[in-house]
């Protein structure tokens, strides 16, 4: 099950469930919009993936499904694609 991961890697912005600024790759690293537009180009700097709209859980659905609390926050990669 996607993991939906609460911020954005590069510059840790908070991104709830439901936000429609969230980018994912396929590995479900995240990042907001303006650092995958900008900084990262669309590619994944984790994996060079492209970063593409990550989809958003129905909010019913989060009580027995909830997203994740853990949160990645790597900057020095930002703006490196791999």
């Amino acid at each position: 099950m996607l993991q939906l991961r609460p911020n954005c890697e590069c510059c840790d912005k908070d991104l709830p469930p439901d936000s429609t600024e969230a980018r994912i790759c396929s590995f479900e690293c995240t990042f907001c919009v303006s650092c995958a537009e900008g900084a990262l180009n669309g590619k994944c700097p984790n994996c060079g993936g492209e970063l593409l709209v990550r989809p958003r859980r129905p909010a019913d659905r989060l009580a027995n499904n909830p997203a994740s609390k853990d949160r990645i926050y790597k900057p020095a990669g930002c703006g490196k694609a791999a």
